[in-house]
């Protein structure tokens, strides 16, 4: 079993920064995909940045310029670097992982992160 926890979410007013980090535990032998998803209220969850194996990057249109997805292997440990929020950056946010472990390959999410933003 493999568990994916986030943090850094929170309250900002339009034009700060927030880092959200999620880290995963358990039986992991690679992870082979790393992502960040978004639910805002009253909307369907939607994709906002993927990193590759092979470290190559995408990002929704609405994001690209502010948002920077990275990791951190030693740690098993994806970062979103947010900046120029505005508030239709409002909503949950959610890390996807792709893992390798003892019984294959499997997908996880993290339990979500609210991030805030005032105007």
């Amino acid at each position: 079993q493999v568990q994916l926890v986030e943090s850094g979410g929170g309250l900002v007013q339009a034009g700060g920064s927030l880092r959200l980090s999620c880290g995963a535990s358990g039986s992991i032998f690679s992870i082979n995909r790393m992502a960040w998803y978004r639910q805002g209220p009253g909307k369907q969850r939607e994709f906002v940045a993927h990193l590759s194996s092979g470290g190559s990057t995408n990002y929704a249109d609405s994001v690209k310029g502010r948002f920077t997805i990275s990791r951190d292997n030693a740690k098993n440990t994806v970062y979103m670097q947010m900046n120029s929020l505005q508030p239709e950056d409002t909503a949950v946010y959610y890390c996807n992982m792709h893992v390798t472990g003892a019984a294959g390959w499997s997908a996880y999410w993290g339990q979500g992160t609210q991030v805030t933003v005032s105007s």
